[in-house]
């Protein structure tokens, strides 16, 4: 670190939480800088200033991204009070500090950034910035054109709780319907929720695109380093979006 930060900024780099939550962390009297109690958003710091938040001394980290498919069979978590399987037991040891950027439940599959740049996982899951999520679906039986309307303008699927989905149309069989379906919102459970609303069964369920990042080159299990270029890119794309949405 050269020159002053700004506080939030040093939190965040830290990979504790975004910027917006490190002032609120800060407004709560949780940040304590070197020895002192500091609640001033927008405070600065320097290289040799030691900060601490609930008495943990934090530390800057080099921020790191991945890309990484995750098989059926485990869940998007640390830690799980059932002893389910999550999915840092298959992540190397050097990956497990790091957060993926919003869930995929147990059964479904696909990709899940992971990171600890708490900045960006704050910009691709806030609902104000509405990130596209791209997923293959496949449910039971065959949708017809109204149904794809209602998924568009809205489906109740929990009190005052509306899920929107657009959906288009892959493959029909006699048994199956096979869809491109695009979120942008991020509620628990919602594709199978809509489409359990409709009176269908999701038979499988992958991630392949969120924002710029795709499953491209990925097989199940495996995990690789996101380019530079390609965070950048990212970060553009989502920079214009919130522009739009603004």
């Amino acid at each position: 670190m050269t020159g002053k930060i700004r506080l939030n900024k040093y939190i965040a780099s830290a990979g504790i939480c975004s910027r917006r939550a490190a002032d609120e962390l800060i407004e709560q009297g949780k940040v304590n800088v070197n020895g002192k109690k500091t609640t001033e958003l927008g405070f600065l710091i320097g290289e040799k200033d030691k900060v601490f938040i609930d008495g943990k001394l934090i530390h800057p980290k080099k921020h790191e991204y991945y890309r990484f498919y995750k098989p059926a069979g485990y869940i998007t978590t640390s830690d799980d009070e059932k002893g389910r399987k999550t999915i840092y037991d298959i992540l190397p040891e050097n990956l497990r500090t790091l957060n993926p950027v919003g869930r995929l439940d147990k059964d479904s599959t696909g990709l899940l950034i992971m990171t600890n740049d708490g900045d960006l996982i704050n910009e691709l899951t806030h609902p104000s910035v509405k990130v596209p999520k791209v997923y293959v679906v496949r449910i039971n039986g065959k949708i017809n054109q109204n149904q794809i309307e209602q998924m568009a303008s809205g489906l109740e699927i929990e009190p005052s709780k509306k899920a929107y989905a657009e959906v288009e149309v892959i493959e029909i069989s006699n048994k199956s319907t096979l869809m491109e379906v695009v979120l942008y919102q991020g509620l628990n459970r919602q594709i199978r929720k809509m489409f359990d609303y409709l009176g269908f069964e999701v038979i499988s369920l992958k991630r392949i695109q969120h924002a710029t990042i795709t499953l491209d080159g990925l097989k199940k299990g495996e995990f690789k380093p996101i380019k530079p270029k390609q965070i950048k890119e990212l970060k553009a794309y989502l920079s214009k979006i919130a522009g739009k949405n603004a």
